[in-house]
């Protein structure tokens, strides 16, 4: 075996069923792998905050739109690509840690607003700095022409996948 994981099951594949192709592995595999690799580098300080997955999510999407800072539970599904159930479980739990507010909406009396409290902002604008530079980190390898490439075919890879 070889530091290549992925590459070693493609070639234990090729020697078990010659008759397929399981070079998409060697894309689709490495990205999977490395969303969880992602995943584990990027958690920490999240997770130190007190905040599950997701969590910071509704927070930097809050905090992105600028003042008032504050979105429908709708908007914010779209905004975090996740259903408005996940939406309402996180609110739930940022409403309870004083770090968001919900009030009714002005446009629709029976519509909810979502809006980052002072507390939300600071530990949003805290964090979204050690992020940031935490994700620079794990780029540092990457040359600037490496990065540009793979930020285009990512995108290529988005927008075929239809995401």
């Amino acid at each position: 075996m070889t530091e290549d994981r992925v590459a070693d099951i493609v070639d234990q594949w090729r020697r078990e069923r010659p008759d397929l192709d399981p070079t998409p592995l060697l894309i689709i595999g490495r990205i999977q792998h490395l969303a969880e690799v992602l995943d584990a580098a990027l958690r920490p300080p999240f997770a130190a905050a007190g905040l599950g997955n997701g969590e910071f999510d509704m927070l930097a999407a809050l905090r992105r739109e600028g003042e008032p800072y504050a979105l429908t539970a709708g908007q914010l599904s779209e905004r975090m690509l996740v259903t408005t159930g996940a939406v309402t479980k996180r609110v739930d739990r940022l409403v309870a840690r004083g770090l968001v507010s919900r009030s009714v909406s002005d446009a629709d009396a029976r519509g909810r607003v979502v809006g980052l409290t002072p507390a939300g902002v600071a530990l949003t604008d805290q964090l979204i700095g050690e992020h940031l530079a935490n994700e620079a980190a794990i780029l540092r390898g990457l040359t600037d022409s490496d990065r540009g490439a793979l930020e285009r075919l990512l995108a290529t890879l988005t927008r075929t996948v239809g995401s």
